[in-house]
């Protein structure tokens, strides 16, 4: 079997898989190219490819059709939504992921939001790098910030990023409120966690944090109700969902001072268009979506899928699969 890898990939993983499989990589980022799905699943018959490992591609019916030698798909991320994964398994190509693999960095920079928040440091930088710092005194007048020890964080959205970042969060000293109406209370409670409801968690935290799905069920779940419901001193980050905040309310509440101030990492376009009414919002600071680029999730993602690859050939049961059902279109 042959593999095509076109996301990051560690090169101690590629070495690892080629001592069993001819091995291909050409990561996306390298190659700045997101093939097209009917393309792609013809390049892969051509080229009798049987794994193929994506981050940011997408592998769609079109694709499966394409590509009748196709067995396996490993997608390196935890999110499923670029595979139609019901017509991978119609087509019997087993489909698995990497749950977990920036859940430590999507946490710190969740936590690094906040502190640059509560302490103001994008402000502080731009005083001094702008030549403005002449009172030895005015940063402790005009830059007074707050501790995150004592404060309350509230956390919507309970998976595996929203636990890290409450467990952070306590070690720190702070109260966390969560809300997920998936998780029962007495999971939340076992970390420590008050369960509480959207609307307490809006009018309670000093910092509340999206953690939740891309989904249409969260779509603008922060709008301008939940808004006017958050604390004039609180702080709204989202390094989960783009499409969980209204960009526009978000900019008409910060612009009329309803919150203190924001941080986001993800947007319901991306890359943020110049017209966004986010880019002339006051108290906002701005990150291009790099919450889980760190080498540390790119070694995590490697070392998952490599041993899904391997357990696959092995015939061995994989441990991230999503599609079990695959086998039947086999035996069809």
């Amino acid at each position: 079997m042959r593999a095509l890898i076109l996301a990051p990939f560690s090169t101690p993983h590629i070495e690892r898989l080629r001592a069993h499989i001819d091995v291909l990589h050409e990561s996306w980022l390298e190659s700045r190219r997101l093939w097209d799905p009917a393309e792609l699943g013809e390049r892969l018959a051509a080229e009798d490819i049987g794994a193929l490992v994506i981050e940011a591609d997408f592998a769609f019916a079109e694709l499966f059709d394409a590509a009748p030698g196709l067995r396996f798909v490993g997608v390196c991320r935890n999110a499923l939504n670029q595979v139609d994964v019901e017509a991978a398994t119609a087509a019997g190509v087993a489909v698995t992921h990497a749950p977990g693999r920036n859940t430590k960095a999507v946490a710190e920079m969740t936590l690094a939001a906040m502190f640059a928040l509560a302490r103001r440091i994008p402000e502080a930088h731009h005083l001094v790098s702008g030549g403005g710092w002449r009172d030895p005194a005015m940063g402790y007048r005009d830059l007074r910030g707050r501790e995150i020890a004592g404060s309350t964080i509230g956390v919507i959205g309970f998976g595996q990023i929203g636990r890290e970042v409450s467990r952070l969060c306590i070690a720190l000293g702070a109260r966390v409120l969560a809300c997920d109406p998936i998780v029962p209370a007495r999971q939340i409670e076992a970390l420590g966690v008050t369960p509480a409801a959207l609307d307490a968690v809006a009018a309670q935290s000093d910092f509340v944090t999206l953690h939740v799905p891309d989904i249409d069920e969260t779509r603008h779940m922060v709008d301008a109700a939940f808004l006017v419901k958050m604390r004039p001193d609180a702080y709204l980050i989202n390094t989960g969902a783009g499409g969980a905040v209204d960009a526009r309310a978000l900019a008409d509440a910060l612009a009329a001072r309803r919150i203190a101030g924001a941080a986001l990492d993800v947007f319901e376009g991306q890359p943020l268009p110049a017209s966004s009414p986010l880019m002339s919002a006051p108290n906002l600071l701005l990150t291009p979506h790099v919450g889980g680029a760190t080498a540390e999730s790119v070694e995590r993602h490697s070392a998952i899928i490599a041993g899904e690859i391997e357990r696959f050939i092995d015939g061995r049961p994989l441990e991230h699969l999503v599609n079990p059902d695959y086998k039947l279109a086999r035996v069809r």
